[in-house]
């Protein structure tokens, strides 16, 4: 399997040749809406080629086929939306706590006529302890959400013993401070064996880094513990 820094520019072409008019038209839709609900600062049209739909698409041959996945934190449907329009086969749960933004998220799936996608007004915290969707998915994703010692806590209840956590980060040097900090949070949570890939996105728009932690052990039913604790005290 080719590297993903080997693929960026594969992955570059197919945005703007087969697929370019459905991501055409989320862009249009996501400016149109960030008007309203401040969804981004990313507003110029090249940026947001390469920094959200680029980067989103870049991670995924991490995701087996079919898989049903869940994103902590969508926001604007970042990594979800590219992915699920670049693989139609994945299933997505969208997690997000403001309102605004999953009335944004059900208006693009609605209006780009995607099947399969779930959104969900809700606390990450809240629905992680849940039977309907804790440890049920196989594949949990976040970007620009949080550090990975806070986002392990986030993250790691939902995915079901066999999957996969992939967190979308920056550079490998912050990245691999992250990893060291969220060591013996990624272990307690149930998290095993941490790999990373780091690649460059084209025209100096900067390095980044996919960390893909695989799940082995189930998570203690004490996690997450709610009430803010995941960011105000991180695992340490």
């Amino acid at each position: 399997m080719k590297k993903i820094s080997e693929k960026i520019s594969e992955y570059e072409g197919i945005l703007k040749g087969e697929k370019r008019e459905k991501f055409e038209f989320f862009r249009n839709l996501l400016l149109e809406y960030n008007q309203k609900y401040n969804l981004t600062s990313i507003t110029e049209e090249k940026e947001v080629f390469y920094k959200h739909f680029l980067d989103s698409v870049a991670g995924e041959s991490l995701f087996p086929p079919d898989s049903a996945v869940c994103e902590v934190g969508s926001g604007a449907g970042f990594p979800s939306l590219p992915l699920k329009l670049y693989r139609d086969d994945l299933r997505f749960t969208l997690i997000e706590s403001t309102g605004k933004k999953c009335d944004f998220l059900r208006t693009a799936v609605d209006k780009l006529q995607l099947t399969g996608v779930e959104v969900l007004n809700v606390r990450a915290e809240d629905a992680a302890k849940g039977e309907l969707w804790r440890e049920k998915f196989d594949v949990c994703t976040a970007r620009a959400v949080a550090r990975l010692n806070t986002l392990a806590e986030y993250c790691l209840p939902f995915v079901k013993k066999g999957g996969f956590w992939i967190a979308y980060k920056g550079n490998a040097a912050t990245t691999a401070e992250e990893i060291a900090e969220a060591k013996r949070a990624i272990s307690l949570l149930g998290g095993g064996e941490v790999r990373t890939q780091t690649y460059e996105l084209p025209c100096g728009y900067g390095e980044r880094t996919l960390v893909h932690i695989g799940k082995i052990r189930n998570t203690p039913e004490k996690y997450p513990r709610g009430n803010g604790k995941e960011r105000k005290n991180p695992i340490s």
